[in-house]
């Protein structure tokens, strides 16, 4: 076998052949990893919904609690480097099983009312949701066309969010009934583990390139060498962060002291986002495959979501808090685009690598972002003098952040098929 040559047990040269879903065993796995993004985005979610319930179990205030579900993007943004390039050397059968297992150990832990436990799990969860959609868009790059791609990839984080809205949909309700919290992680827990075992077994085996056994790191010297995908990385942190720690961390708090909704619905109304999200993900990225190109579509994305944003912020009587939030959902899907733009903007060979240095990228700018609101809005969110004016400035603050994603898009370079 050449250097330049790659085979795959199962795969077809041309992976969007017509061959059934069923019949093609990388679009098999795909829909596997899609379940393990589904649990791994219900984990990312779910402490939302119990932060009251965290506090008194871990005897911690609000903002330590914070601390331990913000260490989940550490290891995430660490471990995305670690996936992607393991996935690159290894391929996907044993790499996204052993994530899914780490995923499920750290539930089980996190049930444990200890807080160092509790972090520590936190960690693992992170570390092992790492190779969730990292690994799903590599088995989809393997089971689909580069001119359904953006679609796959949106449809990978359409899933996400689905997990994502469960985790506040279906755990809110469950823990207002009278579940246990604990319960909530031990079911996590054993899914991911029983879904480590079926990815073992289905994923197909990826016989690798000479070249590609030569450096584990080798991927990341073409990734991380080109400018486009820092930029990729930093647009689409910068949209996910209103997201995932706006909404899916604080936003039912926010909407409790600061707006004076009550607990059910603000579960019900920050939960629009990750809705909104598994709508807006495959539509425009199905927008972008159709047209051909990518830019427009991520920036109309951005205008719309810096215009609902400010809505929700300055006007929220204007519109429904739910629909406002999710139009935003659906707006903020346009942050998949720029990991489509990371492929195409970077070799063939280096997939998984150039999905880990984005996830990377974006999830350390979420580590970043975290402790900042948490340490400027989140400590003064109980005891806040004038709680619309603190709503308000909270709103700025993710203002900022989509702006600056806008400024950015300008630099990216247009990279789908239509490009001139």
């Amino acid at each position: 076998m050449s250097d330049t040559q790659q085979t795959t047990v199962g795969r077809m040269d041309h992976p969007a052949s017509a061959v059934p879903v069923w019949r093609n065993p990388f679009a098999v796995a795909w829909l596997l990893a899609l379940i393990f993004y589904v649990l791994e985005y219900a984990a990312r979610s779910a402490p939302a919904v119990m932060i009251p319930q965290l506090t008194r179990s871990f005897a911690l205030d609000s903002v330590g609690v914070s601390a331990i579900l913000g260490s989940y993007y550490y290891t995430y943004s660490l471990t995305s480097l670690a996936a992607g390039a393991s996935l690159d050397r290894f391929g996907a059968r044993y790499v996204v099983a052993l994530g899914a297992l780490v995923l499920g150990i750290g539930c089980l832990l996190f049930q444990i009312e200890n807080p160092t436990v509790a972090y520590v799990a936190r960690l693992l969860q992170g570390a092992g949701s790492a190779f969730a959609f990292t690994g799903a868009v590599y088995l989809a790059s393997r089971a689909f066309s580069a001119n359904a791609l953006a679609t796959a990839i949106g449809a990978t984080q359409c899933m996400g969010m689905i997990g994502g809205a469960a985790g506040q949909f279906v755990v809110g309700p469950l823990l207002t009934a009278g579940v246990d919290w604990r319960l909530v992680w031990i079911a996590l827990g054993a899914a991911s583990v029983v879904l480590a075992l079926a990815l073992r077994l289905i994923t197909p085996t990826v016989v690798q390139t000479a070249r590609a056994r030569t450096s584990i790191l080798a991927p990341y010297r073409v990734v991380l060498t080109n400018p486009q995908s820092y930029l990729c990385g930093l647009v689409a942190g910068l949209l996910f962060a209103p997201t995932t720690i706006g909404t899916m961390t604080w936003g039912v708090a926010f909407l409790q002291y600061d707006r004076a909704v009550p607990f059910a619905s603000a579960v019900s109304t920050a939960a629009m986002v990750p809705l909104g999200w598994a709508i807006g993900c495959p539509l425009l990225g199905l927008a972008a495959d159709r047209i051909g190109l990518r830019k427009p579509v991520l920036q109309a994305g951005i205008v719309l979501l810096l215009l609902a944003i400010a809505q929700i912020a300055f006007a929220p009587d204007l519109i429904p808090s739910y629909l406002s939030l999710l139009v935003a959902g659906i707006a903020s899907g346009a942050a998949m685009i720029p990991y489509t733009i990371i492929k195409e903007a970077n070799p063939d060979e280096v997939k998984g690598s150039a999905t880990g240095a984005i996830n990377f990228i974006t999830f350390g700018v979420t580590a970043l972002i975290g402790p900042i609101f948490a340490a400027v809005f989140g400590k003064t969110l109980l005891h806040a003098p004038d709680p619309i004016l603190h709503f308000e400035r909270a709103g700025t603050f993710w203002l900022f952040a989509a702006f600056f994603a806008l400024l950015l898009t300008l630099l990216l370079r247009e990279t789908g098929k239509r490009r001139t």
